[in-house]
């Protein structure tokens, strides 16, 4: 091993961060704080959000990061949120009222609300000393719809550090209203996706929601927040649903050209799909090691 490797390491373990590769090794057992798994909920809106948290071995408090899963959900990264414990992290993972048993109605403004609710309620005092949470250490992990949420969410909530939109959409912003047939066809294809998984709305109602607040579901009125904290965007060089030239490209070049330098900005694409279907374990590095270094101390 190279010098400069044993200096690394050296000093990653003098700073009290994980040296294991947290895609492949298991860190050292800790009997008196053991990883764990709870199971729970959190409240937004009066609603019930079902939710999981995968705690870190040790006794902390951890860096945390909330997971967001896109729309409706069949995809959640959980190998993410197992990579990420091993890494160190805290992992919480909820469902969107309306989405997948839990309470209430789904629509974009209440995703987006459900993230600040939980962020808040992560970083309670009673829930972060019960849960080894550093409060002062939160991030937003999204793919698809939930790296819109992570990144318009994460703009916007001063108590979140570090953002990582994976496959990312751009809910706002259109430049043009679509036709008719088009919106037809694709209220139709909304609600075959809502089916069994999304209660409290329909093709017709997101549609309609998206020319409400168009700036603010925008994701490039945001970009004032988004330079002040360190964000990784990750693309698929095969996504057909979330094409580079959607968010991806954009929203990197803005963030490039501002007279301001933003916090740290890492942009990656992988020789993959939508869900990344074929590169799991290259995603999972992508994520764990920008986190490692960008998001785990407190800010």
């Amino acid at each position: 091993m190279r010098l400069t490797s044993l200096l690394l390491l050296s000093a990653l373990a003098c700073a009290g961060t994980p040296t294991s590769d947290p895609l492949f090794s298991d860190p050292a057992i800790d009997l008196g704080h053991p990883a764990r798994l709870w199971e729970g909920g959190f409240s937004s809106g009066g609603e019930r959000l079902n939710a999981i948290a995968y705690e870190a071995a040790g006794a902390g408090p951890h860096p945390t990061a909330i997971l967001l899963h896109g729309f409706p959900g069949n995809e959640r990264n959980l190998d993410l949120a197992q990579a990420l414990r091993r890494a160190g992290f805290n992992v919480v993972f909820f469902h969107y009222r309306g989405a997948w048993g839990s309470g209430g109605a789904f629509s974009f403004a209440n995703v987006l609300a459900d993230v600040h609710a939980v962020v808040e309620q992560v970083r309670d005092p009673a829930w972060a000393a019960e849960h080894r949470v550093e409060p002062s250490a939160i991030s937003l992990v999204g793919h698809s719809m939930g790296g819109f949420a992570a990144l318009i969410a994460g703009a916007e909530n001063e108590a979140v550090g570090c953002i990582a939109a994976l496959a990312a959409a751009n809910l706002g912003g259109r430049a043009e209203a679509p036709d008719a047939g088009t919106l037809a066809a694709t209220a139709e294809v909304l609600d075959d996706w809502l089916e069994g998984r999304i209660v409290g709305a329909s093709g017709a109602t997101l549609l309609a929601e998206l020319g409400q607040e168009p700036e603010r579901l925008d994701v490039m009125s945001h970009l004032d927040g988004l330079s002040q904290k360190p964000l990784l965007l990750v693309s698929g060089s095969r996504d057909e649903v979330v094409p580079l030239a959607a968010l991806y490209e954009p929203l990197g070049q803005a963030l490039r050209s501002r007279p301001r330098p933003v916090a740290a900005l890492a942009t990656t694409v992988l020789d993959a799909d939508h869900s990344f279907s074929s590169r799991r374990i290259a995603l999972a590095r992508e994520v764990a090691s920008f986190m490692r270094e960008h998001c785990a101390t407190p800010r």
